[in-house]
């Protein structure tokens, strides 16, 4: 998907209260952008990173502008809005463009299901529904190893234990970690960060629950499915 406006680059000041981060434009004013993801953001976060905004004149928003990457300025980037994988996948979903899934002929989005929970999407058609819960991928603490969680997330284990629930009523169910990040090339789960959702994370395997997980191309002007890379212990 690409931007709907041109990103534009400057430095972080600091990121604070979750969803806030000041940081310096280029002609050296500061401002405030709104940060688009609840998780602990580590490594991404440092005094003087370089990141690109992307402006708004939308006058129902208080903030103009919205962190969308960050850029190691080694020629990778990391999406750090975790609203963008649901956006990506819709789309690719749309045009039948991600490998390894069952067949369908219809997508919905954040159907009810389980326990006062949504699903993020539902293939139905051909066979049994498919259900896919969609996680971003962030954390790289090993050289080419992204990782999950990046902090305690019950809301995650949750999401497996549902998922699980489909299964053993017969129908599919996907978890699907997109990777925003250019750097990685294999995944493993964050189990000392959150030995909880590693510990679901097993029993729904156990269960039936299968896992995809799928890198992206970034860059400031758009951001793109890429391969399926593979899940390491």
């Amino acid at each position: 998907m690409e931007f709907a406006t041109p990103l534009i680059p400057a430095r972080l000041i600091r990121r604070y209260k979750r969803f806030l981060a000041d940081v310096t434009l280029p002609d050296g004013s500061e401002a405030v952008a709104h940060c688009a993801n609840p998780g602990s953001m580590m490594g991404l976060a440092k005094e003087g990173t370089k990141v690109w905004l992307e402006p708004n004149d939308d006058p129902k928003k208080k903030l103009k502008y919205g962190w969308r990457l960050v850029d190691h300025e080694n020629g990778h980037f990391t999406g750090v809005d975790t609203s963008i994988p649901n956006k990506a996948l819709k789309a690719a979903l749309m045009a039948h463009q991600v490998p390894s899934l069952p067949p369908y002929t219809q997508v919905r989005s954040e159907v009810k299901y389980g326990e006062n929970s949504r699903i993020d999407f539902l293939l139905t058609g051909e066979g049994p529904d498919t259900y896919v819960e969609v996680k971003s991928v962030t954390l790289n603490r090993t050289p080419a190893l992204a990782e999950f969680p990046d902090s305690v997330t019950a809301r995650g284990a949750k999401h497996l234990h549902e998922l699980s629930n489909m299964v053993r009523e017969g129908h599919r169910a996907v978890m699907f970690y997109l990777v925003q990040r250019t750097d990685c090339n294999t995944m493993s789960l964050a189990a000392d960060i959150d030995p909880t959702y590693a510990q679901a994370f097993a029993n729904a395997k156990a269960v039936g629950v299968t896992s995809l997980v799928q890198t992206c191309t970034i860059n400031p002007q758009e951001i793109k499915l890429g391969s399926l890379i593979p899940m390491v212990p």
